[in-house]
């Protein structure tokens, strides 16, 4: 009975770390949406997919929406 209690407690602080740590991705993936240019209307797409896909949005951004920022001191 106590290793249920055990196993359960685990289960739920592993469960907040997880939630903090998607909150983080998304927070920060907005964050540089934001302060970063893009081409044409790419920065409007990734916001909505950001704010309306959360997780999802916030993984492809990291994975594709990285490499479409424009340098620093460029403009569209």
């Amino acid at each position: 009975m106590m290793e249920a209690g055990i196993l359960m407690m685990f289960a739920v602080v592993g469960g907040g770390i997880l939630a903090i740590a998607c909150l983080a991705a998304w927070i920060w993936a907005l964050i540089d949406i934001l302060k970063n240019e893009f081409t044409g209307i790419n920065k409007l797409i990734w916001l909505l997919l950001v704010i309306f896909l959360p997780l999802v949005g916030s993984i492809c951004y990291y994975f594709i929406g990285m490499k479409q920022k424009l340098p620093p001191g460029s403009h569209t």
